[in-house]
């Protein structure tokens, strides 16, 4: 299914939404509307019932984003300009760290500037094993502007966050996986073992109990207070616990009890 010019969506089987963006001649940049695509694709997914997960991931192998389109951002030269950009970029981020289900990110190569802000607005993040996470954007004298400082700071504390951001340094996938900016390594592509097995026990989950972690996860990211988050967690145990799903899953598990 195509969502836009730049934006590929394809639904598996087992319900994870595949979202690709589909700019491998310009190595993925992230012009605004790409980003808006990107958003409306996030949301439409997190929308329907059967939607187990959502999978983000660039074209070709060498980018999974780079960042804004210098092209296109370069005609952005005043305070109001400025703030517009970063709101309207912020948002489409937004969409993806507000989404009801987990959204993934597939490094299949590097996410730069505004590509690794992309990705920290991810749940979680699968590097490919050449792919690096830059936050490059001091190499054009500006800060991050889509949220995505405060992200960094939450996963590696201050100190790596100014390190990374400071020295524009190109993390790989082990040194990621150390500091806790990747979740897993990918060696042999989306198609391959390490991803098969990264993703069975996810794809395992039903739908609602991965709606129910996610609005927790949602909720401790967004700084709810402590009472807040308790309080998701008690309605998100009613949707799970009275569900169908649940008293077949225990009827399994008293059966081989019995056995």
């Amino acid at each position: 299914m195509q969502a836009s010019q730049d934006i590929t969506v394809d639904e598996s089987a087992d319900g994870v939404v595949w979202i690709t963006i589909d700019r491998a001649n310009k190595h993925n940049a992230l012009a605004a509307g790409v980003l808006a695509a990107l958003a409306d694709a996030v949301e439409a997914a997190g929308a329907r019932p059967g939607t187990r997960l959502v999978m983000l991931r660039g074209a070709g192998e060498r980018f999974f984003a780079a960042g804004g389109d210098l092209v296109e951002l370069s005609d952005v030269r005043d305070a109001a300009a400025t703030h517009a950009m970063a709101e309207r970029s912020r948002a489409a981020l937004d969409a993806v760290r507000r989404c009801p289900l987990p959204v993934l990110a597939y490094l299949n190569g590097d996410a730069i500037g505004g590509g690794a802000e992309l990705a920290l607005a991810c749940d979680l993040r699968l590097q490919a094993a050449h792919a690096r996470i830059g936050f490059i954007q001091a190499r054009l004298a500006i800060s991050s502007a889509w949220g995505g400082g405060p992200d960094l700071c939450r996963l590696v504390g201050g100190a790596r966050a100014l390190r990374m951001m400071g020295r524009c340094e190109m993390v790989d996938a082990a040194q990621a996986l150390q500091w806790g900016l990747a979740d897993a390594s990918i060696a042999d592509g989306a198609n391959g073992h390490d991803m098969r097995a990264f993703m069975a026990p996810l794809v395992a989950c039903p739908p609602q109990v991965l709606r129910g972690i996610k609005a927790q996860v949602t909720a401790w990211r967004e700084g709810a207070a402590y009472d807040e988050q308790r309080e998701v967690e008690r309605a998100q145990v009613l949707a799970t616990w009275l569900h169908d799903d649940h008293w077949r899953a225990s009827d399994r598990f008293l059966a081989k009890g019995k056995q």
